[in-house]
């Protein structure tokens, strides 16, 4: 247990870096002390409005007790409460919440270049969670993770998603939540490859949204062992997962769905597609369970 003046030097300066002890005051000058090396900053538990981009090094962000760090309506550079763009970022057991800016993006994690890993972190109330350029050397992993309210399709803006990552090698989705979205769609990818995996996409509560599931340019890869409920208020109700609807950069050959479970929330009254695909790749359709009211496959 700390001492009291050990307690108020946290207070003071709630960012350490784990390899040297430093402590900080502030994220920014945290991640600048790390550089382009690599580097853990732990992060007292708290509620913080402050932001910083990465933009080299290898750098982690850890809350000390997950669930007890949240970053409130923090945005640097108009984008988002942390702006990545180094070799590799690690965020785990942080809350990102209430992320907004004039353009419609406000993100919890803005990715431009490098890795990322987000373990243990919870995205909510902002128009969206995680937004990704372009990296196609680059990969995500997303694990034990839940996004709440998030999404928009407003104001004349290109719509948020709850995530939308651009042309990455790789996105990796496991055992996580996604919830209540606000607009956009749950996962937006133009990654090569996708996976996700034992997660949950609840859109009972939703409000407005589209697909569960968006591989907006092709991809392959594999989606299984998930539960999709459609909800009744959807501004899309065609299709629940979607494959190269905006054009074929990457084939989905191979591209596995199966042992999954797809439903029809109460008073959702309509028809809909489980998969709809637009490039004509073998895509591996298999064994899913599907409620009334949906098509298991459609071709368009």
């Amino acid at each position: 247990m700390l001492g009291s003046a050990a307690w108020a030097q946290a207070q003071r300066t709630p960012y350490m870096i784990a390899e040297t002890g430093q402590r900080f005051a502030a994220l920014q000058a945290a991640v600048d002390a790390i550089g382009d090396r690599s580097g853990t900053i732990m992060i007292a538990p708290g509620l913080y409005r402050d932001c910083a981009t990465q933009t080299k090094g290898d750098v982690a962000f850890l809350a000390t007790v997950p669930g007890q760090v949240t970053f409130d309506n923090a945005i640097c550079e108009g984008k988002a409460a942390l702006v990545v763009r180094g070799r590799a970022a690690r965020v785990e057991g942080i809350i990102f919440q209430n992320q907004r800016v004039s353009d419609g993006n406000g993100a919890g994690i803005r990715l431009e270049h490098g890795n990322l890993v987000v373990r243990q972190a919870w995205f909510r109330d902002s128009e969206e969670g995680i937004l990704s350029a372009d990296d196609p050397a680059g990969s995500v992993l997303i694990e034990r993770s839940t996004f709440s309210r998030l999404g928009r399709c407003d104001r004349d803006l290109s719509c948020a998603h709850s995530v939308y990552f651009g042309n990455y090698a790789e996105v990796v989705v496991r055992n996580s939540r996604f919830e209540a979205g606000t607009g956009g769609h749950y996962v937006k990818s133009r990654a090569a490859r996708i996976e996700v995996t034992d997660s949950s996409f609840d859109d009972s509560a939703g409000h407005a949204t589209n697909y569960m599931i968006d591989l907006s340019t092709g991809s392959t890869g594999l989606i299984r062992g998930n539960w999709f409920v459609d909800g009744p208020d959807k501004e899309n109700r065609t299709t629940m997962i979607s494959n190269a609807p905006e054009g074929h950069a990457h084939s989905a050959a191979g591209l596995t769905i199966d042992g999954n479970v797809a439903r029809l929330a109460p008073g959702a009254k309509y028809d809909t597609a489980f998969l709809v695909d637009w490039s004509g790749d073998a895509i591996r359709l298999g064994a899913n369970t599907i409620g009334t009211g949906i098509r298991r496959f459609e071709k368009r």
